[in-house]
C-alpha cells in the first residue's frame, strides 16, 4: 500500500473501534490504540475497552497499546510516542498494515504530524503561580500558547496545570531537538450529527453503569489506587470516585458525568477540526451509514 499508517478516529461512542477491527480483519491489519485512558490495566468499563469489538468472525484482531500501564500511574504523550514507535516498527516489519484507532486527539496528532517531544520536568515555580486558578482560567492560559498543547483531555485542574507546564517547557525549546520519523498517514474520522452523538453517549453511559462501572472504581480504590489519582483520570473515574466518597449524590454523579462526556466529545471534534486547520487531511465517515458501508469507505481510501 502507498501509506505507512491508517488512522481511524472519532469522538467517544462513535463506533470507531468496531470499524477499525472490521477494516483490520479484511485487510490483514493490526490495531494500535490511541487512547490516554485505555493504556491502564483494570480500567476497562470506564475507559470503554469493548474487547468484543475486536473479535471479527471468531478471530480476535491483534491490538497494541491497551493494558500497558498500571492503574494509579501517570502516562503521557511522550511515553505514547515511544510505545507507538515500538509497536509500529514491529507491525510494519512483518509487512502488516498498522491501524491507529482512538479518540485522544493529541496522541493521534503527535504521530501524524510528528511532534518532537522530550520528557518534561516538573516546574515547581510555575505550579505555584497557577495554584488557586480554576479550570476555565487554566484552559484560557493554555490556549495562549502557540506550540503544541493538549486541550482535549484537560477536564481536571491537575491535567490543565500539567498541560500548561508542558506547553511552557516547549515554548523555549528549538524545534529540531528531537526527531520523529515522517510517516505517510491517511486519516479517517467518524462523525455523527450532534443530537445523535449525544443520544449515543447517554445510552452508552447508562449501559456501562448497569454493567458494573461503579464496582470497577470501587475495586480500584480497594486495590490501593488513591482517590486523588482516579479523580485525575477524569470523566467516569472522577465522578464515580466523588460519588463513592460521598462528596456527591448518585443523581449528581450521573448528571455531572453525562454533561462532562458530552463536553469531552465536543472537544474531541474540535481537536479533529483543528488538525484539519493545521493541514491534516481528514476523510469524514458519516456515522449513520451501515457498518459495512463505513468499512468499504475506509478501505477505498487505501486503494
Amino acid at each position: 500500500m502507498s501509506y505507512d499508517l491508517l488512522v481511524i478516529a472519532g469522538p467517544t461512542a462513535s463506533g470507531k473501534t468496531r470499524l477499525a477491527a472490521m477494516v483490520a480483519s479484511q485487510i490483514g491489519g493490526e490495531i494500535i490504540g490511541a487512547d490516554s485512558r485505555q493504556v491502564y490495566r483494570s480500567m476497562n468499563i470506564g475507559t470503554g475497552k469493548d474487547y468484543d469489538d475486536y473479535v471479527v468472525e471468531g478471530r480476535r484482531v491483534p491490538v497494541h497499546l491497551i493494558d500497558i500501564a498500571d492503574a494509579g500511574t501517570r502516562y503521557n504523550v511522550f511515553q505514547y510516542q515511544r510505545d507507538f514507535l515500538s509497536a509500529y516498527h514491529d507491525i510494519s516489519s512483518r509487512g502488516v498494515m498498522p491501524i491507529v484507532c482512538g479518540g485522544s486527539g493529541m496522541y493521534i496528532d503527535s504521530i501524524v504530524r510528528g511532534y518532537r517531544l522530550l520528557p518534561v520536568p516538573v516546574n515547581a515555580e510555575l505550579r505555584k503561580r497557577l495554584s488557586g486558578k480554576g479550570l476555565d482560567e487554566l484552559r484560557d492560559i493554555l490556549e495562549g500558547y502557540k506550540k503544541i498543547h493538549n486541550t482535549t483531555d484537560v477536564d481536571t485542574v491537575k491535567r490543565a496545570v500539567r498541560a500548561i507546564e508542558i506547553a511552557e517547557w516547549y515554548s523555549s525549546r528549538p524545534d529540531d531537538e528531537v526527531s520523529f520519523p515522517e510517516l505517510k498517514s491517511i486519516v479517517a474520522a467518524v462523525r455523527y450529527a450532534r443530537d445523535e452523538r449525544r443520544r449515543r453517549i447517554t445510552e452508552r453511559l447508562h449501559s456501562r453503569l448497569s454493567e458494573g462501572m461503579i464496582d470497577e472504581v470501587e475495586q480500584l480504590l480497594d486495590s490501593g489506587v488513591e482517590a486523588e489519582t482516579l479523580i485525575y483520570y477524569g470523566l467516569e473515574y472522577k465522578f464515580i470516585t466523588l460519588y463513592i466518597t460521598k462528596e456527591i449524590s448518585y443523581s449528581e454523579m450521573v448528571k455531572g458525568l453525562e454533561t462532562a462526556i458530552h463536553q469531552f466529545a465536543k472537544r474531541q471534534m474540535t481537536w479533529l477540526r483543528g488538525m484539519e486547520r493545521r493541514g491534516t487531511k481528514i476523510h469524514w465517515i458519516e456515522g449513520e451509514l451501515p457498518l459495512n458501508d463505513k468499512v468499504e469507505a475506509v478501505k477505498s481510501l487505501l486503494a
